[in-house]
């Protein structure tokens, strides 16, 4: 009897389990290696203590572009265009840079510049030109920016619009307070329950990004729902949490997608995209 024999033949035994337990062993001793290595390096070079930020996998990139372009209906490589676009803006990145580095917060925000899912926020607003974005929870105001660099491109090409950003702390934003991403925000802090319901325009596009707990997600998409435009598209942060835009598409008729991201290199194992349409 050779080897192969001899496996097959203990695979049908009782002693099936035991047999293959080192091989099991390695392969999970491999996997928490992985982690523990990057979370060891995230330890030491990193500042921050929530909304991490990371690169994506050359996978992850692909899936958010093909995302992207099934959600908007528009090629992939147009998306991938888009992508292109907020990753070559120099003038905002050195500004993220400096502002992180002079920021009263500064101790807890690292130096780097890494958009991840964020460049299919970007990617979004530039298929579809939105002319009133909002979006609850702003924290340090990264995102914020990014969806301000896309408003702003669509203005140049004849499409204005601008962002309702809305957060309870009042240092929150603190990137976006610098034209020329401020001159398409507007910061509002408070309730984001009660800033949705004095909202005085409807909305083409609406984040959520703020508390994470399933009832308060819920309570914006109900806040918001009477104010959004026709077509308007809702997107959550949470959808690796919480099923609660998926639900609420399937009571109102909508179609809803999620991606969810792979950071590369961190021990995080990364947010998402639940989008409803």
């Amino acid at each position: 009897m050779d080897a192969t024999q001899l496996r097959r033949a203990i695979a049908r035994t009782p002693l099936a389990p035991v047999a293959a337990f080192p091989k099991r062993l390695a392969r999970v001793a491999r996997h928490d290696a992985k982690v523990l290595r990057a979370s060891a390096r995230w330890l030491v070079t990193s500042r921050e203590h929530h909304n991490y930020t990371y690169e994506l996998t050359k996978l992850s990139r692909h899936h958010l572009t093909w995302f992207v372009s099934v959600v908007c209906d528009i090629p992939v490589q147009q998306v991938r265009g888009y992508v292109a676009e907020i990753e070559s803006d120099d003038v905002l990145r050195h500004h993220i840079e400096q502002a992180t580095a002079t920021a009263a917060r500064r101790g807890l925000a690292d130096k780097n510049v890494r958009y991840a899912r964020r460049v299919g926020w970007y990617a979004i607003v530039r298929a579809t030109r939105p002319a009133h974005v909002v979006e609850t929870g702003v924290d340090k105001g990264l995102g914020t920016c990014v969806l301000a660099s896309a408003l702003l491109r669509n203005a140049q090409e004849g499409h204005p619009g601008r962002v309702t950003s809305l957060d309870i702390n009042p240092e929150a934003g603190y990137l976006a307070r610098v034209a020329p991403w401020s001159e398409v925000v507007d910061l509002v802090i408070g309730d984001s329950i009660a800033s949705i319901g004095a909202l005085d325009r409807p909305v083409d596009l609406f984040l959520h990004d703020s508390d994470h707990s399933r009832a308060h997600e819920k309570r914006e998409f109900d806040a918001v729902e009477p104010k959004l435009a026709p077509g308007a598209i809702l997107l959550t942060d949470n959808v690796t949490s919480t099923n609660v835009l998926a639900e609420h598409a399937e009571r109102t008729g909508r179609r809803f997608l999620a991606y969810r991201e792979s950071p590369a290199n961190h021990w995080y194992p990364g947010d998402g995209i639940g989008v409803a349409w």
